[in-house]
């Protein structure tokens, strides 16, 4: 055998390991979800008609537009504030690496209890939020707007470090003969970060969108934490159909329609930027 057709045969059993774990799951949840069910048991088969209710479904348009809408502004502000993150740690000045510790601190914290921590202080009382901005009694956690605003802040807050140590691995494979270059040149702060380092972090900043997109599309525990699932998410959505209620086929049908769509963004994204990741290919290769 070749070298590469070995290499091969070492890797495939790994490969049909995890290729059964992460596609079962799925596919027998697509396979319930073609059955109707009483309580936990199936009955009748009914084929695609769970999906024509759900895609019917205003609640699940909502859901759909929440998550999508909570993907979208957490997403957009993790990519700044982690940028700014990325260049402050890979700044060269004293105490560098306790800056790193504290920016990176709030990534390490469990996401249940950073959730409980940012629930105590939105909550109206003590009311820790609305007292240090001067805001009033505003009841964060009552309301549609103001409790997604509240979760996209939580979620900011905890994400937004990871996204930056993304970066901040690209940033530290850029060359500083680049940078030298461009200073000999006379080009500003700005001008190098325009032309330097945003070209040549293009492939760190489509991995780190394209792994906090997909993680956001799955958006549950913060929402469930925070709002007692009442700002309602697909992935709340499906929670509540086989926990607080049990429906077993709208659970399997949320939890199909969820998969695709987030398959679907990823698809897209990984069709319209991932040449940034992978490269072109070499001729003759």
């Amino acid at each position: 055998m070749s070298e590469r057709a070995l290499g091969r045969a070492f890797l495939t059993p790994a490969f049909v390991v995890m290729g059964l774990l992460a596609l079962f799951p799925i596919v027998y949840a697509a396979y319930e979800s073609l059955f109707d069910f009483d309580f936990f048991t199936r009955t009748d088969f009914v084929g695609l008609a769970n999906y024509v209710d759900q895609l019917t479904s205003p609640r699940f348009w909502s859901a759909v537009f929440v998550t999508i809408a909570f993907t979208v502004v957490s997403v957009t502000l993790e990519f700044i504030v982690g940028m700014i993150f990325a260049l402050i740690m890979n700044a060269a000045f004293k105490g560098r690496n306790v800056t790193r510790a504290v920016i990176l601190l709030p990534w390490v914290v469990p996401t249940v209890i950073a959730g409980q921590m940012w629930r105590y202080l939105f909550e109206q009382r003590p009311g820790y939020i609305n007292e240090w901005l001067g805001l009033g009694a505003i009841d964060w956690l009552g309301s549609g707007a103001s409790m997604f605003w509240a979760v996209v802040i939580a979620d900011w807050w905890k994400t937004a470090p990871f996204v930056g140590l993304l970066l901040l691995a690209g940033l530290q494979t850029i060359p500083n003969e680049v940078y030298e270059a461009a200073r000999v040149d006379g080009a500003t702060w700005t001008q190098r970060f325009r032309n330097v380092t945003l070209p040549l972090l293009t492939p760190s900043i489509v991995v780190a969108l394209l792994f906090r997109s997909v993680d956001a599309l799955r958006i549950f525990d913060l929402a469930d934490i925070m709002t007692n699932a009442r700002l309602e998410t697909l992935s709340v959505l499906a929670q509540r159909s086989i926990v607080r209620a049990p429906q077993p086929d709208i659970a399997n049908t949320l939890a199909v329609l969820t998969f695709v769509m987030i398959m679907g963004i990823g698809l897209i994204f990984i069709a319209m930027m991932g040449r940034d990741v992978v490269g072109e290919p070499e001729e003759g290769s």
